[in-house]
């Protein structure tokens, strides 16, 4: 007798929607994709030819008063409807599985989490997780255990960046109008590896940036920039520098480097897509991973592996939603000062410090 599975559906077939449907659709053994939907009707065309057997829907809100077996939603829909989409799901009593971020405001994204707080009062094996796949990498996982082991002391520098393959399209000129800007777009995973590293306790003290235009002056009209750098001051005497760029000649260099007292680990610094080393006129060379799926794919699918055995099993979520809420807040605030050049302060406690209460920095 087969076991049962885990009945799946995906809002939104862009980019992200369409892997996360082929995982669940192929590569997710507990999981049995049901149901996709997508204002798009080219995506629709899309999951007609490749989601055998998987029902469409034009409408995010049809397929889930039509599929009355759903347990699970995953939405990677357009950031600006995450939080309306997971909302819908949560209150049903669906298991969600959020793309990352959950809105671009620390306060929409919150009545996600509120959401959720009163929804497992009626559902309490309901799980709810946002999408930061960086956590599901065997690499950044590794280094996480050997930080909690203690064997590089107490970690206190935290350096990541994300940096995109410059994209000719304007793709993410035109997105800029949703995105949240650079540091809430590109920077959000490496915020959530900061948190994660140091503690999802940590509290931030205050936030700073700068950033420039370099090939893409049309991102200003947006309040946007196409290269970043951000630092992130923790209560507790840690730190965090984040860099972001969208005009990587080679291809995606993501990379983080974690500092401790005794020691430091350093993760993919040294981008390649393989184990082949290419000798040429120009010298020895190895090529680097296009897109961010091709460095993170594999951290997709056991996403979605996770996710669905949690779902299954009432196991414990991989980590908290209340932290995706912290990262658009630190997002937006480092958002905030790139546009503004002014720094952003908080309290002990989290709250931000209004200008004229900040206190006068000691020379």
């Amino acid at each position: 007798m087969s076991s049962p599975k885990l009945k799946v559906a995906i809002a939104g077939l862009g980019r992200m929607g369409s892997r996360h449907a082929l995982h669940f659709h192929q590569l997710t053994p507990r999981a049995e994709l049901i149901a996709v939907s997508s204002p798009d009707p080219k995506e629709i065309a899309w999951a007609a030819r490749n989601l055998e057997g998987v029902r469409t829907y034009l409408d995010y809100d049809e397929m889930l008063k039509a599929e009355k077996d759903l347990q699970a939603v995953v939405v990677s829909s357009a950031t600006v409807v995450h939080a309306e989409q997971a909302i819908k799901a949560i209150n049903l009593g669906l298991h969600v599985l959020c793309e990352k971020p959950l809105s671009t405001s620390p306060e929409v994204s919150q009545t996600v989490v509120t959401a959720y707080r009163q929804s497992i009062k009626k559902h309490p094996s309901q799980k709810v997780i946002c999408g930061f796949s960086r956590r599901f990498d065997a690499s950044y996982r590794d280094a996480y255990s050997k930080v909690k082991s203690g064997m590089i002391g107490r970690p206190s520098v935290f350096r990541s960046q994300t940096c995109d393959k410059l994209d000719p399209s304007g793709f993410f000129v035109q997105y800029a109008q949703f995105s949240g800007g650079i540091f809430v777009d590109c920077s959000i995973h490496d915020i959530d590896l900061a948190l994660w590293f140091f503690g999802e306790d940590s509290i931030v003290k205050s936030v700073t940036a700068v950033g420039i235009t370099a090939v893409s002056p049309e991102l200003r009209q947006y309040n946007d920039r196409d290269n970043a750098v951000g630092i992130v001051e923790f209560y507790g005497g840690k730190i965090a520098q984040l860099f972001c760029s969208r005009m990587m000649a080679a291809g995606q260099e993501d990379t983080t480097e974690v500092t401790g007292t005794e020691g430091k680990l350093s993760i993919n610094a040294q981008p390649q897509s393989n184990l082949v080393n290419i000798y040429d006129s120009t010298g020895i060379r190895r090529e680097i991973p296009p897109h961010y799926y091709g460095r993170f794919r594999d951290a997709f699918i056991t996403e979605a592996n996770e996710f669905t055995a949690c779902c299954l099993d009432n196991t414990e979520v991989p980590f908290r939603l209340e932290g995706a809420v912290t990262a658009v807040k630190v997002g937006a605030a480092l958002q905030e000062s790139l546009i503004t050049g002014k720094k952003i302060e908080f309290d002990e406690i989290g709250r931000r410090i209004q200008e004229e209460q900040a206190p006068k920095a000691k020379l």
